[in-house]
């Protein structure tokens, strides 16, 4: 019985995400990624340990990390999805692995992302500031360019003082649009 629940618990967390972000990414102008947002979540890598470790109540991912002191899900998704800033590393020949700023457009899906993701975990505790909350709890820990790292705080700050709709229509015109 459980892995039923899990099965439909972990279809309908990630359904939900990716209808929020293509939401918002539409809102900002950017459609297609929000169509294609997350595809890797239903590979094998992920849709099994997505299935297997599903609470309802944080990523998955944090289960396996439980498990195994790493997520072999989140090293799949992270390296395949250029909306995570995990994904832009690179290795400089004599400073070893560092990380390179995001393009705009995968900053912006970065952005609905977040917010996508704390709307789905929060459900009704939701609010604008939650993603900006999540981010400066965690931010001590990022491996992130720094100007990526600055426009995600802006941003997040604009979010929280200004409401969805206006953070998107400023990402869709000074972001997106100088892609």
């Amino acid at each position: 019985m459980s892995f039923i629940r899990n099965l439909l618990g972990h279809i309908r967390t990630v359904s939900t995400h990716r209808h929020h972000v293509f939401i918002l990414c539409c809102k900002c102008g950017i459609p297609l990624q929000g169509i294609f947002h997350d595809l890797s979540k239903y590979s094998p890598s992920e849709f099994i340990p997505g299935i297997k470790y599903w609470t309802g109540k944080a990523s998955p991912q944090v289960e396996e990390r439980k498990e195994y002191g790493y997520s072999a899900a989140w090293l799949h998704h992270k390296g395949r999805n250029k909306h995570h800033f995990e994904y832009w590393t690179d290795y400089v020949d004599s400073l070893g692995i560092q990380p390179i700023e995001m393009p705009n457009k995968w900053f912006a899906e970065m952005v609905c992302d977040r917010i996508a993701a704390c709307k789905v975990y929060l459900g009704d505790q939701y609010t604008t500031k939650s993603p900006l909350n999540y981010y400066l709890y965690a931010k001590g820990h990022y491996f992130i360019h720094e100007k990526t790292a600055r426009r995600l705080e802006e941003i997040l700050r604009y979010l929280a003082e200004n409401g969805e709709d206006a953070t998107m229509k400023y990402l869709k015109e000074s972001i997106v649009s100088n892609s």
